[in-house]
């Protein structure tokens, strides 16, 4: 079989899963039902102060209201990703025949971002999100890998955006404790998202065989910089000072918390472990993956 006719086989699977189970968020997700009282964003354990001594300070309607708040901050940095692995899925198309599987399961996820992007934007507003757009470094890191990269760099990043996403949802859409809106959301984006890492994976094995010694190490490093903004961006100053807090003494905490980088090593092993067995970590550049605090 050769690789072109691997890659429509996928393609025409996915693309059949996904005609099978897709959601429609706006009908799926309960956006009329009131958000319940005292109900956590994300499991304690799980926010990057527990284990502290400023999550000490803090009373109970404060750590709930502190996990909401940093649940409102992921979304907003998964819309920011989404937003720069649509521009790639589109010139990943434009580049492609577009009666093929492949570009028309691309043009698929596109238009499952979009939704995504929608929920996302719409879970913020419900629960009062203060953190609404991605850090100003964030913004402009943005620009610059969307503009650069190339297909081994668009679904590396995609693997490991979707992978830190789907470690964390995993554990929000179990956990019968947290808000309902914030556990289906987690429940559509894990099994849709599923499809999507499945193509990534499939798309990165071959545009990684076609570089060289040098085009890879260019590679490590630009995965492992986006790897390392993609990753704190799960913090945001704002969701410490709305809980009354210092956020630049919260965020000095949080990112020296060991607990806090047992849970982002935990969160993104799938994609670590899957980068280190075809070599896209490993010399210098892992030193960002462990500034990143996603390395064991």
């Amino acid at each position: 079989m050769t690789a072109n006719t691997e890659s429509e086989r996928v393609a025409e699977r996915l693309q059949r899963s996904s005609a099978r189970l897709s959601y429609d968020p706006d009908v799926d997700v309960d956006w009329l039902a009131p958000l319940v009282e005292g109900a956590y964003g994300k499991t304690p354990e799980r926010c990057s102060l527990y284990g502290t001594a400023l999550w000490e300070r803090l009373d109970e309607g404060q750590r709930a209201e502190l996990s909401r708040q940093e649940a409102a901050a992921a979304a907003a940095s998964g819309i920011w990703f989404e937003l720069i692995l649509m521009q790639g899925l589109v010139r990943h198309v434009y580049n492609s025949d577009p009666t093929t599987h492949n570009a028309q399961y691309a043009l698929t996820e596109i238009a499952d971002e979009c939704r995504h992007s929608t929920m996302f934007a719409r879970s913020i507003e419900k629960s009062g999100g203060v953190v609404r757009r991605p850090s100003r470094t964030a913004h402009r890191a943005g620009k610059v890998f969307g503009a650069i990269c190339g297909p081994a760099l668009l679904f590396a990043g995609a693997i490991y955006v979707e992978e830190l996403a789907d470690g964390m949802q995993r554990e929000m859409m179990r956990d019968d404790s947290l808000q309902p809106m914030i556990r289906m959301i987690s429940r559509i984006h894990v099994i849709e998202e599923a499809r999507h890492i499945s193509f990534a994976k499939d798309e990165l094995g071959r545009a990684w065989a076609r570089h060289g010694r040098v085009g890879r190490e260019l590679i490590r490093w630009a995965i492992a910089g986006m790897a390392y903004v993609a990753t704190s961006e799960l913090l945001h100053p704002k969701a410490y000072t709305s809980v009354g807090l210092d956020p630049r003494e919260a965020r000095q905490v949080a990112t020296a918390n060991p607990h806090w980088r047992r849970t982002k090593a935990a969160w993104a092993a799938k994609a670590v472990d899957h980068f280190t067995e075809i070599g896209l970590i490993g010399g210098p550049s892992r030193r960002l993956w462990r500034r990143a605090g996603v390395l064991d």
